[in-house]
This record gives C-alpha cells, sequence and structure tokens, in this order.
C-alpha cells in the first residue's frame, strides 16, 4: 500500500491496493483540542512520515497546527474519512480501521464525520479558535479569582465581621451606589491592618462610603458607654444631642435636642434648640454627634467647657470650675417618669383631677415606670391623663411599642419599612392595655425624638389622643447595636419607620392637632398652676386639652 499527499489546496489522498484504487477527498475539518484525544490517537496508529514529493507550496486552513505542534499543550487536530486518519504533520493510515479504539470513541468519531461537511460551512476555523481562547481566558481567569492571594490575619477577620454585620443589617441595598462586595475585596488588599487601630480606621472608613451619620463604629469603650446609656445612669451633663434641621453658616454645629431635669446642663439653662458651637474650644461643626456625646461624658466630678448659641446670643458656659456645681458632670438619674396629680380648682370635692406623666427617655425601665404612675393616680381618682413627651430624644424602640400598647386597646402603632416596602408591623390586641379609656392628651416639641415620635405618631393616628406643642424633630430611622468579637461594636441603621397613616416622619416630624402657649412650663408644677389658674399667660382650658 502506497499513500501520496496531494498538493491541491483541499488535498486528496490516493491509496493503491492489490485490485482496486480508491480516491479520497480529505476533509478540513478541526477537532477540539484535548489531550485525551491525543493520547488515544498516537498510541495505537503508525505514525509515516511525510513524502518529500509535497512541494505545492500552498497551505490548508490547518497550516497553523503544524506551527503548535512543538507545543505539546495543544494535541494534534484530527481528520478521518472512512477508516483512516491524516494527520497534517504526518500522514496517519490505519489499515485495520477503529478496531484498538474505544466504542464510545468510534461512535463519536463516525457522528463527526457525517457532519463535518455542514460544521465546514456554518462554522468558520476562527469562530472555533476564538471561542477555544475564549474558553482557556475564562478558565485561567476562574482559576486565579479562586485562589487565595493571601492568608488572612486575624484584623483581616475583625474587618470581615464588621463588614458581614453592615451588609446583612443595612437598609439601603445598594450601599450609597458602591458595589459593597467590590470594596470589600479592595480594602483587604489596599488598607493597612497591621493593629487594631488600623483596623478601626479602615471599618471607620468603609462605613463613612454609605454617607449615613446614624450608622456608625463604636470602640469597645464607646460600645460600653452606649449600653450604658440605655440603663439606670449615666455620667455626664445631661445633654441629649442631635444634627440640627436646618443648619445655616452663622450657627454650625450640633443641636440640643433636649436636657436631662435636674442635671448639670438644666440646671445650666441649656434648652431645647439651643446650638453646641464648642467643646472644650473643639468646633462641632464637623463633629459627629457620638464623638461629642464622648467629650461631654467623663468621670463624675470633672468639668468641661462649651460654647453655646441661645437664640441670637452666644453664651459662654464655662464647667471647668468645680464651685459651679450644676454644670460639673454628674451621675444623671435616668429615672424616665415623673407624675403629679393636677386638681382644677371648680366643682369642689369632685371637680376633675388630672393625672400628670412626664416621661424623659425610652430606657429598659420606662414602660414599667409608665404602667406603675398610671395605677398610682388612678389610686387617686384621676379623670385624664397627660403624657409630655417633649425634650424626650427617644432610646430603645421596643420600650416605644409597650408604651404604646398600654394606652391602645387595638390597632397598628408602627410599620418598619425598608427598601423594598413594609417589612413588619408591630401592632396591639389590647392585651396589654392599662388606660384606653381616660382622655388622654399628648405633649410634643422638637425636642421629641425617635421613639417618642413612634408613641406620639401611634397615639395620634388611632384617634387616642390629641397632640399639643410643635412639630416633632424627625427621625425616622431606626438602628441596631450589633457587638464585634473583641467588644467593639456597630449601631447600624435597619429600617425606616412610618406612622399607622403611613407618614413618613423622616426629617418632617410628626405634626401635632394645636400648637401650645408660647410660655407654656417644661416642669410639672408649672404645668398644674397653667391648668388652675385661668388668668395665666399659659392658661390651657381642660375642654380644649381633651377635646377630639
Amino acid at each position: 500500500m502506497e499513500a501520496v499527499v496531494g498538493s491541491s489546496p483541499s488535498p486528496s489522498l490516493t491509496i493503491t491496493r492489490r485490485n482496486s484504487t480508491i480516491a479520497f477527498k480529505v476533509l478540513s475539518w478541526n477537532s477540539l483540542y484535548s489531550r485525551s484525544n491525543n493520547s488515544r490517537v498516537y498510541h495505537p496508529i503508525l505514525r509515516l512520515k511525510r513524502s518529500g514529493n509535497d512541494n505545492s507550496g500552498s497551505c490548508s486552513s490547518l497550516c497553523y497546527i503544524e506551527q503548535m505542534f512543538s507545543n505539546r499543550t495543544f494535541s494534534q487536530p484530527i481528520w478521518r474519512h472512512s477508516k483512516i486518519f491524516i494527520d497534517k504533520q504526518s500522514l496517519l493510515v490505519v489499515q485495520n480501521g477503529l478496531t484498538s479504539l474505544p466504542r464510545k470513541f468510534k461512535t463519536s468519531l463516525h457522528k463527526t464525520v457525517k457532519h463535518s461537511e455542514i460544521f465546514k460551512c456554518l462554522v468558520p476555523d476562527i469562530f472555533v479558535r476564538s471561542c477555544i481562547g475564549l474558553m482557556l481566558v475564562m478558565a485561567v481567569n476562574g482559576a486565579v479569582v479562586k485562589a487565595p492571594s493571601f492568608a488572612l490575619t486575624e484584623e483581616n477577620l475583625l474587618f470581615l465581621e464588621a463588614w458581614r454585620t453592615i451588609d446583612r443589617a443595612y437598609i439601603d441595598k445598594t450601599f450609597n451606589g458602591h458595589s459593597w462586595f467590590r470594596y470589600r475585596e479592595d480594602a483587604l488588599r489596599n488598607e493597612p491592618m497591621n493593629t487594631r487601630q488600623e483596623t478601626y480606621a479602615a471599618i471607620k472608613k468603609m462605613i463613612a462610603t454609605l454617607d449615613d451619620p446614624f450608622t456608625r463604629f463604636l470602640e469597645p469603650e464607646k460600645f460600653k458607654s452606649l449600653r450604658s446609656g440605655t440603663q439606670s445612669a449615666l455620667t455626664g451633663v445631661g445633654l441629649s444631642i442631635g444634627y440640627p434641621a436646618g443648619k445655616n453658616d452663622s450657627a454650625p454645629g450640633l443641636v440640643v435636642i433636649s436636657t436631662s431635669p435636674g442635671g448639670p446642663a438644666n440646671r445650666a439653662g441649656i434648652s431645647s434648640g439651643d446650638i453646641i458651637l464648642q467643646i472644650d474650644n473643639t468646633s462641632t461643626e464637623n463633629m459627629g454627634i457620638y464623638d461629642a456625646a464622648e467629650r461631654l461624658q467623663g468621670p463624675e466630678g470633672s468639668g468641661v467647657e462649651l460654647t453655646v448659641l441661645h437664640g441670637s446670643e452666644t453664651s459662654h458656659l464655662s464647667l471647668m470650675c468645680v464651685h459651679l456645681v450644676e454644670l460639673l458632670r454628674e451621675r444623671v438619674s435616668l429615672n424616665p417618669v415623673k407624675s403629679r396629680i393636677c386638681k382644677l380648682p371648680t366643682g369642689g370635692d369632685d371637680a376633675p383631677q388630672i393625672g400628670y406623666i412626664k416621661l424623659s427617655s425610652f430606657n429598659q425601665n420606662a414602660s414599667g415606670a409608665v404602667r406603675e404612675a398610671i395605677e398610682a393616680l388612678r389610686k387617686s381618682n384621676v379623670n385624664a391623663f397627660v403624657l409630655d413627651l417633649r425634650d424626650n430624644s427617644g432610646g430603645l424602640f421596643p420600650e416605644g411599642v409597650e408604651i404604646a400598647k398600654i394606652w391602645l386597646d387595638k390597632g397598628v402603632i408602627v410599620y418598619i419599612c425598608d427598601s423594598r416596602g413594609v417589612r413588619d408591623i408591630f401592632d396591639t390586641d389590647g392585651s396589654n392595655v392599662v388606660a384606653a379609656s381616660e382622655p388622654l392628651a399628648v405633649l410634643v416639641n422638637k425636642g421629641t425624638a425617635s421613639a417618642s415620635e413612634i408613641l406620639a405618631g401611634a397615639l395620634k393616628d388611632n384617634k387616642r389622643a390629641q397632640l399639643f406643642g410643635e412639630p416633632t424633630y424627625g427621625k425616622g430611622k431606626i438602628q441596631s447595636v450589633f457587638q464585634l468579637s473583641d467588644g467593639s461594636g456597630l449601631a447600624v441603621t435597619v429600617a425606616r419607620y412610618e406612622t399607622p397613616a403611613h407618614n413618613d416622619i423622616d426629617k418632617v416630624g410628626v405634626i401635632p392637632d394645636h400648637p401650645l402657649p408660647a410660655s407654656f412650663p417644661k416642669d410639672d408644677l408649672s404645668f398644674c398652676n397653667c391648668l388652675q389658674n385661668p388668668a395665666a399667660t399659659c392658661h390651657i382650658d381642660r375642654i380644649e386639652l381633651f377635646s377630639k
């Protein structure tokens, strides 16, 4: 038998046998490259060197294989017609056909030959090569991505713990327009995290991209201080502060939301709406509220210097002198409730009696203290209640919900919403109600914020109470606090809330039903006097107070 390689662009193969001469046309078909094909072809097949008489000078579309032959990364492509294999680099002939190949491989080759002409017409060589190249690039790229480039340190793990906490809990799943996963990878590669302080700095930098003043990182001491603020007492000056709703160039700083009754700041004359311009000669213009809160707190008996804008004048209040006792840091009691009975002058022994309840914060004792105050006032036969939420800057969200249940026999208290809409509903079925029937009036002002706004909105929208005063602060976001493994923590904005009437109060506040006289007092004794004395400038009629 002899074999001759044709010289035409589409080479032909002539095989001369004893009785006949058969001419075949070699199909220019490319197989997929694989080492498995290479090993199966070269082992059972006799390689015959190419004839030196091929002087065609032409090159078919398969010539590029010859250039890659020396690189064994790719196996040789295979062509087949009938029972003959042709290798472009050399002529391969198997007289006994495919008997030495596996049945599965033979079947595959038969199908390939059948459709080779169609394949050649429909799919150009360049397309096949492009697809193969693309697949190789993707495979290599995937291997690079999956392969860890460095070992994670303890500091990296703490950073990832903070990242995961925000990823799962944060309300805005666009993360202020940032790719949260990409930020994680870039930070792990580029941010120095060799010490704990560097890790804390990396976490704060990550949170800063959210542009949310209420989502913040807390070092272990700050986290401990935050948790103590929801308990029974706190050492400081008795101030609750926030960001001004309408900040202007003439008054940059932090706004006083409320002062603790009887506390150092309250005794110094600082009141809701004042602007803190400096703390210990440090400007508050670009100071965060939690940084400011840390500066205001400190050891009992120590002092701090504040510059406060009150009205249109700036007053300089010094807390450095130990003789100014009212301005020294001290342990401020956080007993959240004060109550009083106001007996009206008309009617003799049967005169109406009003139970006045001042709720100053929503700490862990708040709902129990309100319940006790109502029961004590009832024993004195009160006919109506006034709930004073002025200068109540909020606190624990669950306590706000529980106090609403005390006054409501049924209804929605608050809707919790995220970026997709309503996520949860807090309501009551009356099982925890204590005072659902007596007339109720609620007093609010611009120092009424957060959980106290939830309570005020629930009582107003359910027609349980009339609201008196001025629009509330307008903090319609809810934060949850998460502790990290090293004792630090994260306060993360997890949701916004809407009142039962689906009002979003963020930066708007709860709008009261009626205003209060400008001179209306904030202390309980003066409040009773305003009800009892019709000649007082702050007088408000009982009928007007409880009308619906």
